[in-house]
């Protein structure tokens, strides 16, 4: 046993568990390429400032969970991403993307890091699946990105989601309503829990969101943000419950959710599981027109997105027992050797069915054939195929399913063009 152990905060993901990853992975990339979302990948570090101009100097994740540190002496700061919408909107800005297509609608499956006190479904390193569409944050494009989300954990299978969802209309209704609401708070100010009081001048709608049950009382009679809205932000928020009623999407209007980031304006949204306890949100997003300002554009950019935790999703399709009929995926054949001096002969053969684009495997420890069928068995190989002297003397060979234990003899190119029939060939290797 190693002297090392996986860092706090990390864990390693094992190829069993792969299959599940894969498999999720694979329904959000189909899922993404039907709604016309196109995949990117950015750097996993990105200047400092980008995230503090971006997410909010009063922010949870600027304040305490960022892993910052300095290439160098002289250098700028670097943060390993906490999110990926800031990095998005930097690349596409940077770029240039909205001059050649004026909407770009772009996802991720993506690597995030922050100072998170490890628990189930949270790690300071974690991934996310997500979209961002820029350019149109009309209420027809803020619903589709929900629909798309949506739409994801129907064909996952999910049940039991609450979509949660708010406006915060615009800036000068926000600034009204912080108002508002210290002045409210402010007699209660010596009730607040130490994460509030920080709030209390920086962002004192984060304070609504507390999960301090003490915090929740407080707050239960503060003003409503709907009373302080411009009648634009209520009309974009009723189209897009409109558009989300017409697909049959359900939904729960929360004047107390408030995004935790101080980029989102107008929609907000969050997906919450009962299978989560506590930390029970599997994702959200909203409308975020202004970032592209605080990074420098010299306009807004109308955009809207999501994103959701991989490590979450996954616990609550575990816990609905949706990975059951999720069998590992194995080799197409298992070339077993009957006598080792064959064994070179049978390498061959092997080499030549990978170039025909049929995944294979040989047993590299060269092992008896009982122990060779026991390893195809446990990595789940649909057939076996059997060399030995006979078969490289006749040029017939034995393929045997098994699965069904049935068994058929071919020459060496009828394997091949049985096997292909069998699985699809990747590239074009023959």
């Amino acid at each position: 046993m190693s002297h090392y152990q996986v860092v706090k905060g990390a864990r390693d993901i094992f190829p069993d568990e792969m299959v599940q990853w894969k498999y999720v992975e694979e329904v959000v990339s189909r899922l993404a390429v039907t709604y016309g979302f196109s995949e990117i990948r950015t750097p996993v570090f990105e200047y400092t400032e980008l995230f503090q101009r971006s997410i909010g100097a009063s922010t949870d994740i600027v304040g305490k969970e960022m892993f910052s540190f300095q290439p160098d002496p002289g250098g700028r700061s670097i943060t390993l991403r906490p999110e990926m919408t800031a990095g998005v909107m930097r690349a596409v800005l940077q770029k240039n993307l909205l001059a050649a297509s004026p909407v770009q609608k772009l996802y991720y499956i993506s690597e995030l890091f922050r100072k998170e006190r490890p628990q189930a479904g949270r790690q300071r390193q974690f991934s996310q699946f997500g979209a961002e569409l820029l350019g149109a944050s009309s209420p027809a494009a803020v619903a589709e990105v929900i629909i798309f989300m949506m739409h994801v954990f129907e064909s996952l299978g999910l049940k039991g989601l609450r979509l949660r969802i708010n406006t915060l209309g615009n800036r000068d209704d926000r600034q009204k309503y912080r108002e508002a609401l210290r002045a409210y708070l402010a007699p209660s100010f010596d009730r607040l829990d130490e994460a509030s009081r920080e709030r209390f001048e920086k962002n004192p709608l984060r304070i609504l969101d507390s999960k301090n049950p003490e915090m929740q009382d407080i707050v239960a009679g503060a003003p409503k943000l709907r009373d302080y809205l411009s009648s634009d932000a209520v009309d974009d928020f009723e189209k897009v419950l409109a558009y989300l009623s017409g697909r049959g999407i359900d939904f729960q209007i929360d004047h107390l959710l408030v995004r935790g980031l101080d980029y989102y304006s107008y929609t907000a949204f969050e997906v919450t599981s009962s299978e989560l306890g506590a930390q029970d949100a599997l994702g959200g997003g909203g409308r975020y027109d202004s970032l592209a300002l605080e990074l420098g554009s010299p306009s807004e950019v109308p955009a809207a997105g999501f994103a959701v935790g991989m490590e979450r999703l996954l616990i609550a399709m575990q816990k609905q027992g949706l990975f059951q009929q999720q069998a590992p995926e194995g080799p197409s054949v298992f070339v077993v050797v009957q006598q080792p001096e064959h064994f070179d002969r049978a390498f061959e053969i092997a080499g030549k069915l990978r170039r025909s684009g049929i995944s294979t495997v040989i047993d590299l420890a060269r092992r008896s054939m009982k122990a060779q069928l026991r390893e195809a068995n446990r990595m789940h190989a649909a057939s076996a195929l059997f060399v030995g002297g006979d078969e490289l003397a006749s040029g017939l060979y034995a393929l045997k399913n098994l699965v069904s234990s049935s068994q058929e003899t071919f020459s060496l190119d009828g394997v091949v063009t049985f096997l292909q029939q069998q699985t699809p060939v990747n590239g074009n290797l023959r």
